[in-house]
């Protein structure tokens, strides 16, 4: 039988490259951290040059390999594969897209096909 320790648990925080599925890769400051009762990893992404320091979270299961780095090579990392901010999604970009694409006539047959743009 084990006994229990007063000790606290290990906390992680480290300077890591996060590889994470959907090949997405960030680099930061990484902790571990609690939100709603359940496990996130939080990522601390330095300011580097004009761009600003952000920070992410991801549950375990986003995760496919950390790779803890030192801090100098964390910093020259970040700004190779900079992770973007989230940004808001605009009707407006998006009405600008659709308008580049050309428009497509239901032809009347039921063929799951489109009749050809005039």
């Amino acid at each position: 039988m084990t006994q229990a320790t007063n000790e606290p648990a290990a906390s992680f925080s480290e300077w890591c490259l996060v590889e994470l599925f959907g090949h997405n890769r960030i680099i930061g400051k990484c902790t571990e951290t609690t939100i709603a009762g359940g496990a996130f990893l939080r990522v601390d992404v330095p300011e580097v040059k004009t761009e600003k320091a952000f920070t992410r979270f991801y549950r375990p299961e986003a995760i496919y390999c950390i790779s803890p780095v030192s801090e100098e090579i964390a910093l020259k990392l970040v700004e190779e594969y900079r992770a973007e901010p989230v940004s808001r999604f605009t009707l407006q970009a998006l009405a600008e897209v659709n308008q580049n694409e050309p428009q497509m006539e239901f032809d009347g047959c039921n063929d799951g096909e489109r009749g050809a743009p005039e």
